[in-house]
């Protein structure tokens, strides 16, 4: 029997209580000025070197969301976009924003429009630069390619859902000589942009990557918080393991940690003695 809710069983509602906790502590804790460690991650550290070599050859950067459509995964994207754009911005660097979803190309105007303002550049920005080129998996593929390859870029950054068109992308990126760092969740494309790219951002790195460059601390303090209840499911897991090899499956130990019912099964559970 398995039970999807905390009213279902009394252990899950305490370790839920846990994470919720940890991640409410770890935000205050930000907001005080805390210093949190976060692992280092060397694809986001490279993007200032893509930015300044793009820059001394004058030569564009592309950043692509891929096929994404509007989303929690779009949003971490442009997040990211928005971010290197400021970097850009600096220099005044030219970029193109490549997008095959409508959708997220609209969203993508506006997140680029905010991130000249903020970084006091607004004359830089050019709508031209942010592009909408078709919703058909091939056909957007093959004018990111064109574009890679008549402009020469620099640095390419690709972030988003990728499908087949990934290795595309990355093949045109490293025959031209950019410097190329990718970020997915789409597993099954991860071993092309390793193979292709200079740097690749894997699996929970991607959802890591807005407190990583923004250090702000709501998005900091929840992240920290979630690995601190990653490292308590595990250690749950291992000591369920032990337990149950040690004492027995049909331990009243073990019956009162899968003990259904809710709380009101626990409490009698423990009235009558411990699950027996």
């Amino acid at each position: 029997m398995s039970y999807q809710h905390a009213q279902d069983n009394w252990f899950a509602a305490i370790i839920i209580g846990f994470i919720a906790l940890a991640v409410l502590v770890n935000i205050l804790r930000a907001q005080l000025g805390a210093q949190l460690y976060i692992r280092r991650i060397p694809g986001l550290d490279a993007i200032d070197e893509a930015i300044g070599r793009s820059t001394e050859l004058g030569r564009p950067v592309t950043m692509i969301p891929g096929l994404t459509d509007f989303g929690v995964v779009a949003v971490q994207a442009l997040t990211i976009f928005k971010y290197i754009t400021k970097q850009i911005a600096r220099f005044a660097t030219p970029m193109r924003l490549l997008s095959g979803n409508p959708t997220v190309f609209a969203v993508a105007q506006e997140a680029i429009a905010d991130a000249y303002n903020e970084a006091g550049r607004p004359d830089l920005y050019d709508p031209d630069n942010v592009r909408f080129l078709s919703d058909r998996q091939f056909a957007f593929a093959s004018g990111v390619a064109g574009l890679i390859q008549r402009e020469r870029v620099a640095a390419n950054f690709m972030f988003g859902e990728f499908f087949a068109e990934s290795l595309i992308f990355a093949e045109t990126g490293n025959m031209v000589g950019a410097i190329q760092i990718a970020g997915t969740i789409s597993f099954t494309q991860v071993p092309f942009f390793v193979a292709a790219c200079d740097y690749t951002i894997i699996g929970d790195e991607f959802y890591a990557t807005s407190a990583y460059l923004s250090r702000e601390p709501v998005l900091l303090g929840s992240l920290v918080g979630q690995d601190i209840a990653k490292l308590l499911f595990a250690l749950t897991t291992l000591g369920g393991v032990i337990a149950a090899s040690i004492a027995g499956t049909d331990a009243p130990i073990i019956k009162l940690l899968g003990q259904p019912g809710g709380w009101e099964a626990f409490w009698k559970s423990v009235l009558q003695g411990g699950g027996q």
